[in-house]
């Protein structure tokens, strides 16, 4: 017999649709309260991401090494830039608890004009603070405008093995007008300034701008010379090789006077500045900032490696 000829079938068959339309609800409302929740932990940690709410260091702990690290190419839109890391810099000279500033470098060079600015500002902090020193300590590796910045501290420590110097400029590039030929492209550049295009990677090449480039070139690397005397003083020890852009090991800079001795963070903060607990200062990327550089920056630094301004060799680096 069919149901619908149960007594009491349409009540029966309302009360059960009547109690999977709650359950639905119920479904419903337990989702968008998750969602809910899940949308405001978002919203919290970017809030709390741009207003940097962290805990305050001068309560951390009370007198202390204060840590920067610069890790990395040197360059604007990198961690290494001079805005982070000399914003990081004056956090740590600013605290009256911090005894000592440690600089820990990690950097294969970059930027002439990030290391300089980063230079400048170690100085400028010194003559500030002048009861309290700056020691760049170097693990791996400290070479050109890494070595431009260490060349500022009080004292350079480093590894045995560690990879110290390479005092120089390099200007490079690449020049594609013999496989232009075999391909049998031509070139069509209008230019309003006879050096507009200057070392124009798919040109012939011109000699006076190979002249001027390296006349640029040589300035930068005296200025980088210079800044290494100053900062060294009477540490260095003469040596025909010593701004050839050679690299040396850590043993080695200690004898040419580039380093002072070995040591590491931890035994500078014991032994140096008497202060075991070790802030740190760097300061580090948002979240917001990580996302930016994977989806754009990325795209945008490998999009520069293929233009031609990149490739004319047109760009001057401490690497």
């Amino acid at each position: 017999m069919s149901d619908n000829n149960t007594p009491g079938w349409e009540r029966k068959l309302l009360e059960k649709l009547a109690s999977e339309s709650l359950l639905e609800q119920r479904r419903k409302r337990r989702w968008g309260i998750f969602f809910k929740l899940i949308g405001l932990v978002y919203v919290g940690v970017l809030i709390a991401t741009f207003l940097g709410l962290t805990a305050p260091k001068s309560l951390e702990v009370t007198k202390h090494t204060a840590l920067v690290e610069l890790n990395g190419v040197i360059a604007s839109d990198t961690l290494a830039s001079a805005d982070r890391i000399n914003s990081s810099l004056r956090a740590a000279f600013e605290n009256a608890d911090s005894v000592g500033v440690v600089l820990r470098i990690n950097s294969p060079g970059g930027s002439p004009v990030q290391a300089g600015l980063i230079y400048d500002e170690i100085k400028r902090l010194r003559a500030k603070y002048p009861s309290k020193p700056l020691y760049a300590v170097v693990e791996e590796m400290c070479a050109s405008g890494g070595y431009y910045v260490a060349a500022a501290a009080d004292k350079i420590y480093v590894d045995k093995a560690s990879l110290v110097g390479s005092i120089g400029v390099i200007m490079n590039g690449f020049g594609f007008t013999e496989t232009m030929k075999k391909l049998g492209v031509e070139r069509r550049l209008i230019t309003a300034g006879e050096n507009k295009a200057f070392l124009d990677p798919f040109s012939e090449p011109n000699a006076y701008q190979t002249e001027f480039a390296k006349q640029m070139a040589s300035e930068i690397h005296d200025q980088f010379i210079k800044a290494v005397k100053d900062g060294r003083g009477d540490r260095l020890k003469p040596n025909p090789e010593l701004f050839s852009g050679l690299i040396w090991t850590g043993a080695s800079a200690i004898q040419l006077g580039l380093a002072d001795q070995l040591g590491s963070l931890d035994s500078v903060a014991r032994d140096e500045l008497k202060a075991e607990d070790i802030l740190d200062y760097t300061e580090q990327e948002s979240i917001a900032e990580r996302f930016a550089k994977r989806v754009g920056v990325e795209f945008g630094a490998a999009l520069r490696n293929v233009l031609p301004q990149a490739a004319s060799g047109s760009w001057l680096s401490f690497r």
